[in-house]
């Protein structure tokens, strides 16, 4: 908890406290050498306790805002502390006093609070209390009262008038010159702070741009010690800030990360700028990765080489895309001159499956040619469906895109899986999803497609044993407000293998016996070209979940935000 306030050049969070410790220790001294005069037990008192009620006000000034309750405190300490300086200037001898200072350092504490005004104020109250002090302790001296003065020399009125004059003027001398200055340092502390917001605005701390910059930076010095080392390098090297600071880059990046340190000397030795250069590295997790570095060298104001700037980044990703986009220009290629072919094979391939059933129904056949007739026809329908699979992978169509509503798409699907031949008695398909409406954009016969597609791949997983397909549907929505539907078909099937799980979607990848290796191929096709993305996670025993996402469409404007209320419709 912070106690501290800034006033005009002063942060009262210790002034108070040290103000307390100096005037007890003064009223202390004068006290214990006067002997307490009773008059003055009191008035000590309550300057005390409103010094520690000030104090206490003060450390609990952030988290309440006492601000009134803090002003009121600190002039009723100041009040109490002018009635403690004047019995002891009464009780001292009055004009003859040595304690009359004391008024002074009251003065000159008001400045720092209250100003050139509120310290004139101040000095006009302790000139009078000054003066009403005098006359009493002049008033009973020439009565022979108890108050005489400490000198032997006898006073006259002219002396107590030039004397309180005389004292009343230094008051308001240094009432105006610390009041003056406080005013200065305070306008100068505004002026500072203003600048400095200012400064803040117009320029962001290089140290936090380079600190969350989405690249490493990394920065050695003329010896080629490591003198910056930012949150992304940390990231992708595997090494922590604290590990390799201030150490050589030879002693930093040792064994696989050893090319990156060998970059940096020869840069810094050659003082040669590295536009670009892309070498491996393997982290001590074991993790390898491809590197882009681009290295400049820092001169100091004599054109001398200090030291090496190093930016690089994580190339995994670029050429995962790279990977994808030269691939699909090849299949693109690829697709376009096959599927001429494919259909002119399927017009031959057609009259012949059809002669041989003619043949088949004509001829009574016997043993081995039977198995040899009954195998022309089994192959023949299957590459008919290779055919007929290849191309809709390499023709399909752009989508036309409208608002669909998911819940009663997914219920059709579902129907038409019961009918198809991969789907058994003895599979369980359990459909979950909120009760609202659920829309997306979408193609309907493609998304039907799709769907069906993933889950045929679930009910040819479980085969002909007993097993069961969850199709959850969930709303979700991005940090940029976006509205994002998933559908997850999940199974508990024999799962994938992890060698396998790369490639499943790539076209004639297949590890069923007889698949063609087009239908999940077909299904990364289609979400693609309805906007959304597919992903697979599996575990060999524990089965497979497929998680389709597409954008999702607010119903009359209203945002799908919504719980999933896990309402199962078992079918």
């Amino acid at each position: 908890m912070s106690t501290s306030r800034t006033y005009p050049g002063i942060n009262i969070g210790w002034f108070i406290p040290l103000r307390l410790i100096s005037f007890t220790l003064v009223f202390g001294t004068i006290i214990g050498w006067l002997g307490l005069p009773g008059y003055l037990q009191f008035p000590f008192l309550v300057y005390s306790i409103v010094t520690l009620a000030s104090l206490l006000t003060l450390i609990f000034y952030k988290r309440h805002q006492f601000r009134f309750l803090l002003h009121f405190l600190l002039s009723l300490q100041i009040i109490a502390e002018i009635i403690n300086e004047a019995g002891i200037v009464l009780s001292t001898g009055s004009m003859y006093s040595p304690f009359s200072a004391l008024f002074l350092l009251t003065i000159v504490s008001t400045a720092l609070f209250y100003r050139l005004v509120g310290t004139l104020l101040v000095a006009s109250v302790v000139s009078i209390v000054y003066a009403g002090v005098t006359w009493i302790n002049a008033s009973v001296a020439a009565n022979g009262g108890v108050f005489e003065s400490l000198s032997s020399t006898t006073t006259t009125d002219d002396t107590y008038f030039y004397s309180t004059f005389l004292h009343i003027l230094i008051f308001y001398l240094v009432a105006f010159i610390s009041g003056f200055l406080a005013d200065k340092i305070q306008t100068k502390d505004m002026e500072l702070d203003s600048a400095s917001k200012e400064l803040k605005k117009a320029r962001l701390d290089t140290g936090d741009i380079l600190w969350h910059l989405n690249c490493g930076v990394i920065t050695i010095d003329g010896n080629g010690e490591i003198a910056y080392f930012n949150r992304m390098a940390q990231s992708i090297l595997g090494v922590k800030e604290s590990q390799v600071s201030g150490l050589n880059c030879r002693e930093a990046f040792i064994g696989q990360l050893a090319p990156l340190g060998d970059n940096l000397l020869s840069v810094l030795k050659s003082q040669l700028r590295l536009s670009r250069t892309e070498f491996t590295i393997t982290r001590k997790d074991g993790v390898t990765l491809p590197v882009g570095l681009s290295t400049s060298t820092l001169y100091d104001e004599n054109f001398d080489a200090r030291g090496v700037i190093a930016i690089f980044q994580d190339l995994t990703e670029a050429k995962l895309l790279n990977q994808k986009i030269r691939q699909a220009d090849r299949l693109a290629a690829v697709g376009e001159l096959s599927a001429c072919i494919a259909h002119e094979i399927r017009n031959p391939l057609a009259a012949i499956s059809g002669s041989v059933e003619v043949l088949k129904s004509d001829l009574i056949l016997e043993g081995d040619n039977e198995k040899l007739m009954s195998l022309i026809l089994k192959e023949s329908t299957r590459l008919n469906k290779i055919l007929s699979d290849f191309l809709l992978y390499a023709r399909v169509r752009s989508p036309e895109l409208r608002k669909i509503e998911l819940n009663s798409l997914i219920s059709e699907v579902i129907e038409l899986i019961q009918r198809h031949p991969s789907y058994n008695t003895d599979i369980g398909i359990e459909l979950e999803y909120d009760r609202h409406i659920t829309y997306v954009s979408g193609d309907e016969d493609q998304l039907k497609q799709l769907l069906l597609n993933l889950l045929v791949n679930a009910c040819e997983a479980i085969d002909k044993h007993t097993g069961k397909i969850t199709v959850k549907i969930s709303v979700h929505t991005t940090e940029a407000g976006e509205n994002r539907v998933i559908t997850s078909i999940c199974d508990n099937g024999p799962g994938i293998p992890v060698d396998d799980l790369g490639n499943i979607f790539l076209p004639f990848h297949s590890s069923k016996k007889g698949g063609t290796g087009l239908g999940l191929a077909i299904v990364s096709q289609l979400a693609e070209l309805l906007g959304g993305r597919i992903e697979v996670a599996s575990q060999v025993g524990q089965g497979t979940e497929f998680l389709l996402t597409l954008r999702g469409i607010t119903d009359e404007g209203s945002p799908q935000i919504r719980t999933l209320s896990s309402t199962p419709v078992s079918v």
